[in-house]
């Protein structure tokens, strides 16, 4: 599967400001860059510093004024996909260590405040099913609706208001998996059938290995059902969508526009 992408976005800085960016395909195992051009304007500092958990780039840049990005790629996609429901958790004392950190609280995902509603509601399921039942009562329970939510809102509220965009469906499926106890992170990605064309966000929660070795994997899960695994190009990850911005700006930034598309051109 090929997908071509292609984003562009502006914003204004009044004085000079620290920008962090990541907004670039990760090219991974499990998606291979063919093509990509990247280009910013001109800065006074520009560097690209590795990315969480190793998966993709960020870019620094410390600029003033007007800065425009324009971004074009084209990416093969070779994930191998599973059915969530046959797929067994793991124990806790059998996880990698870069997955634990995946287990606890964080800025928009605060998983204690869900446990007894995830035992009530899923505590007679078990492993990749509790997912399942996990994203498909998002999908039933929450509206989605453009504007509902801000930079500051958190699982919780999106759970009691029932709606928001996709970060928040992302961060209620991450924040039930982690209070049932599966590792779970915010993945930022490119997907084609995302309406209205945008970046998107899903989780992603850490199972066994479909191949019984029982090892375990990262699965994607999104509660918009806008985002197939097979069509999926990964940008990032994270605890959270503060850790996986497209932009984060260490000072005040005005944003002006932003295109993004997403389309497949060839299986």
């Amino acid at each position: 599967m090929t997908i071509e992408i292609s984003a562009h976005f502006t914003f204004e800085l009044d004085g000079p400001t620290d920008i962090l960016l990541q907004y670039e395909a990760a090219d991974i195992p499990e998606q291979s860059v063919l093509w990509t051009d990247s280009r910013i304007d001109k800065s006074d500092y520009f560097a690209r510093v590795a990315a969480q958990d190793e998966i993709g780039t960020r870019i620094w840049l410390r600029k003033e004024g007007h800065c425009e990005v324009d971004y074009k790629a084209r990416i093969a996609i070779h994930r191998l996909t599973a059915d969530l429901s046959a797929l067994p958790a793991m124990q806790q004392h059998e996880l990698p260590g870069e997955t634990v950190q995946y287990l606890f609280d964080s800025r928009y995902c605060p998983a204690e405040r869900f446990h007894s509603f995830v035992q009530e509601e899923f505590g007679t399921i078990e492993g990749g099913a509790k997912i399942v039942a996990m994203r498909d009562w998002v999908a039933d329970h929450m509206s989605y609706e453009p504007g509902s939510s801000h930079s500051n809102t958190t699982a919780l509220d999106s759970f009691v208001e029932r709606r928001g965009i996709c970060r928040d469906y992302a961060h209620v499926i991450v924040t039930m998996a982690r209070a049932a106890g599966i590792p779970a992170r915010y993945v930022s990605v490119y997907a084609p059938d995302v309406a209205p064309p945008d970046f998107h966000a899903i989780a992603e929660v850490f199972l066994a290995d479909p191949d019984g070795s029982g090892r375990g994997t990262w699965h994607m899960v999104d509660g918009t059902f806008m985002a197939d695994p097979e069509h999926t190009v990964k940008i990032g990850v994270g605890r959270d969508a503060a850790d996986v911005s497209f932009l984060t700006s260490f000072g005040a930034c005005d944003f002006r526009e932003k295109t993004v598309r997403t389309e497949i051109v060839s299986d």
